[in-house]
């Protein structure tokens, strides 16, 4: 097993959380457990949830943001097509990133992206 950096996000609503990465390709690693699960994509990714402590995370004023660099940017700006902040669909940023961004679980930021020189 290779050394790595994970996420673990806190959630007020776990199912509501899993169900959102679930459209990442994320599918939990074990049983459901009520206070913490470890999700994992076909590709290695991983991503912990874990309940967060009431009043803890404001939807309002979440801090939180998870950057997913994904080749399959435009399939998954199809996917979350009604999230989508700002304009409809992914754009090159000037930091050479073809991405988007949607509000995830309790409002928490989520950039989907691809390093490139131009769009497809």
């Amino acid at each position: 097993m290779s050394q790595s950096v994970i996420s673990v996000l806190p959630v007020n609503h776990m199912e509501e959380a899993e169900k959102f990465f679930a459209l990442l390709d994320f599918q939990r690693l074990g049983d459901k457990a009520p206070a913490y699960r470890i999700l994992v994509a076909p590709d290695g990714g991983e991503l912990h949830l874990t309940q967060a402590v009431p009043g803890w995370v404001d939807a309002s004023r979440n801090p939180f943001c998870l950057y997913f660099r994904r080749p399959d940017v435009d399939r998954l700006a199809q996917v979350f097509s009604a999230r989508i902040i700002g304009n409809s669909a992914p754009s090159l940023k000037p930091w050479g990133m073809y991405e988007f961004a949607v509000n995830g679980p309790d409002s928490v930021l989520i950039r989907i992206g691809w390093p490139k020189s131009s769009p497809e």
